[in-house]
């Protein structure tokens, strides 16, 4: 099976190099991959003690950032490491401001490679968020006696590790990793199952995250006076049959204010044809006050903002779970006490049947039903109030997750 794994690194590799000739984002993640050792090279000494978070991607990055500030703060004289598999993840977070000394892309899983990457610096805890694992490094890193952990560990049915095949890699994780975090019971159950006994529930760390933006100063300018005291929905990471809703909505009920902030920004060209009287956020600054409080719609035509624009809303409409592409965050429009609405492809998403048993969100298997149950929803005031309650309680209840894990790996 080591051998397959190294023929599967390698097709991997080989896909993603022809990939990068056709797609921007692919070719990104090939070219940044090729200097991911000289970033470590320049930033550390083979005597630096580094604290190692690698994430996937964007959303596995927030997962685990509570648990590495928290180490931060408790080995403050350590270095930060943090690596990204995705380009999403990582040209999202370079250019912001961080914690890390050095942010690059994981290096693609050969032995060669990644004993390479690691010799040049002295690694003292390595921790993976979800459940993204690379067998070769875990190994170099069992291999140099560094202690590793999963972060917010998800195990579902569908995974490899519980096939026929699967023997080989549940045997990989047995040896190389120190300590699973779950976020759920059924998580923690699944993996005991197939003898990851070296595990415990802490939770959700995502709750730890979004728990800190209610902290912040979340005024977004313009936005006060766009909404001019109205009902408003925002429409986060938004795909088309989100944006579809948002159309059905506002036909209906002309009083709501509806923010679109599309999953790409792509899309923009789009949702200027389906609402041809709708403000470009980029042009708020020329904009009067009147237009902006006689317009229905606002179309967020730049990044960083859609945290910030939930502060605002009666209703969020979060994107991706009508179709196959993955829910995005629903967490952080809960946390200001939005009620949340999505499709129901989640099977990923745990939070997602969590808030739904909590009735602080729902879930549709269509944009009619999803669109008719919000218009509704806005001339019940007593229903709306006591979801959108029950939202940011859901998120107030959930334990201090990156707390229990610090005090557990302290204990290791």
């Amino acid at each position: 099976m080591a051998i397959l794994y190294s023929i599967f690194v390698n097709l991997l590799i080989f896909g993603m190099k022809s990939l990068s000739l056709f797609n921007d984002k692919t070719k990104k993640g090939v070219e940044g991959r090729k200097k991911s050792l000289n970033v470590v090279k320049s930033v550390f000494f083979s005597s630096d003690k580094v604290l190692w978070m690698h994430s996937a991607s964007l959303g596995e990055y927030e997962q685990g950032l509570p648990v590495l500030e928290k180490l931060k703060k408790k080995f403050p004289d350590h270095k930060i490491l943090i690596t990204f598999f995705s380009p999403s993840g990582y040209e999202n977070v370079v250019k912001k401001k961080h914690i890390a000394d050095a942010i690059c892309y994981l290096p693609f899983d050969r032995k060669s490679t990644v004993k390479e990457f690691i010799s040049q610096f002295d690694c003292e805890l390595f921790f993976t968020v979800k459940y993204d694992y690379w067998y070769n490094l875990l190994a170099e890193l069992k291999h140099k006696n560094v202690k590793t952990f999963v972060i917010s560990a998800l195990f579902y049915e569908r995974q490899s590790f519980f096939t026929t095949y699967g023997k080989w890699f549940v045997k990989q994780l047995k040896q190389n990793i120190t300590w699973f975090f779950h976020q759920t019971q059924h998580s923690y159950v699944l993996a005991k199952s197939i003898g990851l006994l070296n595990s415990s529930v802490t939770g959700d760390t995502r709750f730890d995250r979004v728990k800190q933006l209610r902290l912040r100063n979340n005024h977004v300018d313009f936005v006060e006076e766009f909404i001019s005291g109205k009902k408003t929905i925002v429409f986060g990471s938004s795909w088309q049959a989100e944006e579809k809703i948002a159309k059905m909505i506002s036909e209906k009920d002309p009083d709501v204010k509806i923010i679109i902030a599309p999953h790409d920004l792509k899309r923009v060209e789009n949702l200027k044809e389906i609402f041809p009287s709708a403000i470009l956020y980029s042009e708020l600054k020329n904009a009067p006050t009147l237009k902006l409080s006689n317009s229905q719609t606002l179309i967020v035509d730049s990044i960083g903002l859609l945290s910030k624009l939930y502060s605002y809303a009666d209703v969020a409409i979060v994107g991706g779970g009508f179709h196959d592409a993955g829910l995005h965050n629903i967490l952080e429009a809960a946390t200001f006490g939005a009620l949340v609405i999505f499709g129901n492809h989640y099977k990923k998403n745990p939070e997602a049947d969590q808030l739904i048993s909590a009735n602080g969100g729902k879930s549709f298997e269509n944009e009619n039903s999803a669109a008719q149950f919000v218009l509704n929803l806005f001339k019940d005031e007593k229903i709306r109030l006591e979801m959108s309650e029950n939202a940011r309680q859901f998120v107030d209840k959930q334990p201090d997750s990156s707390k229990l894990i610090l005090q557990k790996i302290l204990s290791l």
